[in-house]
């Protein structure tokens, strides 16, 4: 039993530090989204803005469903794309230390995705 209350802390943490780390990367880009400001990386030539719109879904709406819980797997799904992005794409030609951060980021979300948020979520699972 105290095991079992441990694995499912565990998740939390898991699912609560990392994604709320990553609201301090969303945020910037939400707040350059509502200003106008769509100068951004357009990595799969769908342009500009619309890069930018769904990293802010991904860097911001997706890790505030994680923190709480709901719908985790799926929510994680698109966090974990823009950073496997960000670290073989944007940061490909970098030198490891550079793309180090997306890639830690990368695996965390994958594990959130094959976990689920466990039992202190509004999901429950």
């Amino acid at each position: 039993m105290k095991n079992n209350t441990l694995i499912h802390l565990g998740l939390a943490l898991l699912r609560i530090v990392p994604s709320a780390f990553m609201l301090t990367h969303g945020y910037p880009k939400l707040m350059n989204l509502i200003n106008g400001n769509t100068e951004f990386a357009n990595p799969f030539g769908i342009g500009q803005a619309p890069s930018l719109f769904l990293t802010v879904i991904a860097e911001f709406v997706c890790p505030l469903l994680i923190i709480i819980g709901f719908k985790t797997r799926w929510a994680a799904i698109p966090t974990a794309f823009t950073m496997f992005v960000a670290g073989f794409v944007i940061h490909g030609a970098d030198p490891f230390g550079r793309k180090e951060t997306a890639l830690l980021y990368l695996t965390v979300f994958v594990v959130i995705m094959l976990l689920g948020p466990g039992k202190y979520s509004v999901d429950k699972k």
